[in-house]
């Protein structure tokens, strides 16, 4: 699973692809025309206290893949090939700016996150919306070749998604039923996908939230999440040669946690994912799992045997962990949970798998 980052042109998305990816040596270039690959580490608090914990010979994070994608620009837009990319994606994260510099040109002339934010979405919607037109003109001339129900319900599916897309909203606030989804699942719509906004702010305005809570009203409705970064300070914290300068220099700023550390968690929210923690001496390890999925999926992603011969999964939740401070206090309290097959892991749960072939 990949997401995307995308944007106009001069607002730090590059930036944030490498604070992201560590891709310190890949800069593309100004005119980028194609999509940079990179892997992304989850950064995630509980994976350090767990770290610290067991002191494992070896750890892991998860890791997400991410693309940064050119940028939205009128030629893109108009020879469609940056929503060909965009199509490719399983979730966005749209970098927005929000920092007034006037040594950096803006594409629009002046700085406004949220004409930005509606010309961008708009665009979006502008080509699900004729994307449903040419379907639905493709099915009216299979209609008359065929009567199926399937013709049938496709059609006053797109049909509801015309109606949606014209009040100018996202597909991903449309009810869409699991049966609706196999009907549209090779289909290219951009608006299905999940969506971050991050407004990448100036290094003064990262205590300044009233932008952020203002647009967080318009565009959660939208089934958008919003967070806000400021990626010149950002990049500053990372090019700091040790742990301890690092903390000193976020103690200083009165930072708690690299906002980039947020962002790496919100893109694996938006790819539909949770992890969970295996544990020990020998190792101390975060996986990836599809929100939902039941124990002996969750045993798969380690490996497909376990989810053959899943027996059981012996689970303790986080809090748990560090509130009793040991795996021995946790099951004397009785917080060690032995679930079956119908268990849905949660994020964070620390999972131990009994199974057999």
């Amino acid at each position: 699973m990949k997401i995307g980052i995308t944007g106009l042109p001069q607002t730090g998305k590059k930036t944030l692809f490498q604070l992201l990816t560590g891709a310190s040596g890949v800069m593309p270039a100004a005119d980028q025309k194609k999509s940079v690959s990179g892997v992304a580490e989850i950064i995630d608090p509980r994976f350090d206290v767990l770290e610290s914990m067991y002191a494992p010979k070896k750890s892991s994070r998860a890791r997400i893949n991410i693309e940064l994608l050119p940028k939205i620009e009128a030629t893109s837009i108009r020879d469609g090939d940056i929503f060909k990319d965009i199509a490719d994606m399983d979730a966005l994260c749209h970098v927005v700016r929000a920092f007034a510099d006037d040594a950096i040109y803006h594409v629009s002339g002046s700085v406004n996150p949220e004409r930005d934010i509606d010309s961008v979405n708009s665009e979006l919607v502008l080509h699900d919306l004729l994307f449903v037109e040419k379907r639905l003109e493709r099915l009216e001339q299979n209609k008359k070749k065929s009567r199926e129900d399937q013709l049938k319900n496709e059609e006053e599916l797109l049909l509801r998604f015309r109606a949606h897309l014209e009040n100018d909203l996202p597909l991903r606030v449309c009810d869409i039923s699991d049966e609706e989804k196999k009907i549209i699942g090779s289909y290219p719509f951009i608006t299905i996908k999940q969506m971050i906004i991050a407004l990448n702010v100036s290094d003064s305005a990262m205590d300044d939230t009233a932008l952020l809570h203002t647009l967080s009203a318009k565009y959660l409705p939208q089934g958008i999440t919003l967070m806000q970064i400021c990626a010149k300070l950002e990049s500053e914290i990372a090019q700091l040669d040790t742990a301890q300068e690092k903390r000193d220099f976020m103690e200083a700023a009165g930072i708690a946690e690299p906002a980039i550390n947020l962002l790496s968690r919100l893109c694996m929210e938006a790819l539909g994912l949770i992890s969970f923690f295996t544990v020990g001496s020998d190792e101390v390890k975060q996986w990836l799992l599809r929100r939902g999925a039941l124990a002996p999926e969750a045993g798969g992603v380690i490996h497909t045997d376990i989810q053959r011969g899943f027996i059981r999964a012996e689970v303790i939740k986080y809090d748990d962990l560090t509130e009793y401070g040991s795996e021995d206090a946790v099951k004397k309290a009785g917080r060690l949970h032995v679930m079956g097959k119908d268990y849905t892991v949660q994020d964070g749960d620390i999972v131990n798998f009994r199974f057999n072939v």
